[in-house]
């Protein structure tokens, strides 16, 4: 068997991040990976797959490094689905190590305010309540169980084949860049560094925000990405027009300001962002997208 720096890792959900982590353990990683919904296909001998429901049965993996990128439910305030998740270990057979994506969210709005590690958390829709159970969940099972855990609060994550283009060709609306709050970005490719370097990394039981530093607001990214992809700007609306045609899941974004300080991520896990702004990013990711 393969021997690996990341022990037996194991991808658990595959969607966009998952898939682009698996892409980097590819060449020289064994890993195995498990996808809900669609298999999570892969070309490389060193990775295997695995489609199953992850709401039933999971056969653990003894002494596996775990990425969990797992979403929660869609509805309620608790995350079932970790739960069920921590239950399929036993004593004898845990996971060495557990990275846990869950979302910046969980702070809810902090009135534009600067935001670190240390801010209380205080989410205000139920999709960041699910994710702050699931937090508490990680913990308080890794206390209990001693073993280890790296949580990453991501801010919107971008980049290849993720950008908003079909948004900008419909003509969606958007509020002004004056009236728009604060809001934080991540290119993935980043974020697959920083999650592999959370996983080997011998800072455990450690909480990061992970941004790119460079916070803007969600017009100005609408604005930059239509001039870099020769497109309209959206039209503008207002945020007190009832029929201003934003989506409910616009709305709740465009009621919560925060600006998320990353220093602790990048000087704890060494972390030399490839895409340190908006610019730098979005020029790589329609570079390189197939939308």
């Amino acid at each position: 068997m393969l021997s690996s720096k990341y022990g037996k890792p194991l991808i658990l959900g595959c969607g966009y991040t998952g898939k682009k982590l698996s892409q980097r353990l590819q060449d020289s990683e064994l890993s195995h990976q498990v996808s809900r919904r669609q298999p999570a296909a892969s070309t490389s001998p060193f990775v295997s797959s695995q489609n199953i429901d992850l709401d039933q049965n999971i056969d653990p993996i003894t002494n596996s490094n775990v990425w969990y990128f797992c979403p929660p439910d869609s509805s309620g305030t608790d995350d079932l689905r970790m739960q069920k998740f921590l239950q399929h270990y036993s004593p004898a057979a845990t996971p060495a190590k557990i990275v846990y994506i869950s979302t910046t969210g969980t702070y809810g709005n902090c009135q534009g305010e600067w935001v670190n590690e240390q801010r209380s958390l205080n989410p205000g829709t139920d999709r960041a309540r699910r994710r702050m159970d699931a937090e508490q969940q990680l913990q308080k099972w890794c206390k209990q169980t001693d073993n280890h855990y790296v949580i990453l609060r991501v801010a919107g994550i971008y980049g290849t084949d993720r950008l908003p283009l079909k948004r900008l060709q419909e003509k969606q609306p958007m509020i002004s860049e004056q009236d728009a709050p604060w809001s934080n970005r991540i290119h993935v490719d980043d974020l697959v560094e920083i999650c592999l370097k959370a996983m080997t990394s011998t800072k455990v039981n450690q909480i990061y925000n992970v941004a790119d530093g460079n916070p803007t607001n969600m017009a100005h990214y609408f604005n930059t990405l239509a001039d870099k992809a020769n497109l309209p700007c959206p039209p503008v609306v207002s945020l007190d027009d009832p029929d201003n045609g934003l989506s409910a899941g616009m709305l709740s974004y465009l009621h919560e300001s925060r600006r998320i300080d990353n220093t602790k991520v990048l000087r704890e896990l060494e972390i030399q962002l490839q895409y340190p702004d908006l610019e730098s990013g979005l020029e790589q990711a329609l570079a390189t997208s197939h939308d």
